[in-house]
């Protein structure tokens, strides 16, 4: 995946095997693959602890693929602005005309590779409706959903399906959110029913 540190041999190499000898020490096991997908969404859920961070990092180092993520422009300051574009920060400017959505579809379609990772929860609190700018975005930009996750029950985290997004929204959620229903996270009383709504 993009990102230099990943591709090279030494510093991908360790990253790597230090993310597993992590994950080995706290007891998680990585399950599924990424394939051969240089362009995705990947969903990330349950998220309901601080922990999700640390675990989910260690899992994309240990994959070998370098995850970006959406943070606000205004904190892309110095000294921290070089350190978070290394660790796949995108800066979103919220101030122009054109939305969020609307800016990461563009982002997609520029790039050759881009695996864009957003928690739809928005939040560790306990919500029941998801924020679906993921969706919106996937079907937009025409790239699949990758349905990541952090299993605390059973102590697994990786890759789930890949969905290919049909535009048949309500369809297309029951199904994520099925898969999802069987995944347990940190804290599992912050994980609530949601509602499929289209905005």
């Amino acid at each position: 995946m993009a990102g230099t540190v990943f591709e090279s041999p030494f510093w991908g190499g360790l990253l790597c095997g230090l993310s597993k000898f992590y994950l080995k020490i706290i007891g998680w096991r990585r399950v599924g693959s990424l394939a051969d997908i240089p362009r995705c969404v990947m969903i990330a859920a349950p998220h309901t602890s601080n922990w999700d961070a640390p675990i989910a990092l260690a899992m994309a180092f240990a994959f070998r693929f370098k995850a970006h993520w959406l943070v606000k422009h205004t904190a892309f300051r110095w000294p921290f602005r070089g350190v978070m574009r290394w660790l796949g920060a995108i800066p979103i400017d919220r101030t122009k005309s054109t939305d969020v959505v609307t800016q990461m579809v563009e982002e997609l379609k520029k790039r050759a590779e881009l695996v864009l990772l957003i928690a739809p929860e928005g939040t560790r609190k306990k919500v029941t409706r998801w924020k679906t700018g993921f969706y919106h975005i996937a079907c937009g930009a025409g790239v699949p959903l990758v349905l990541a996750f952090l299993d605390y029950a059973r102590k697994e985290g990786g890759l789930g399906p890949i969905l290919r997004p049909t535009g048949d929204f309500e369809a297309d959620m029951a199904e994520i959110l099925g898969f999802y229903a069987t995944v347990t996270g940190r804290h599992p009383e912050k994980t609530g029913i949601v509602e499929i709504r289209s905005q």
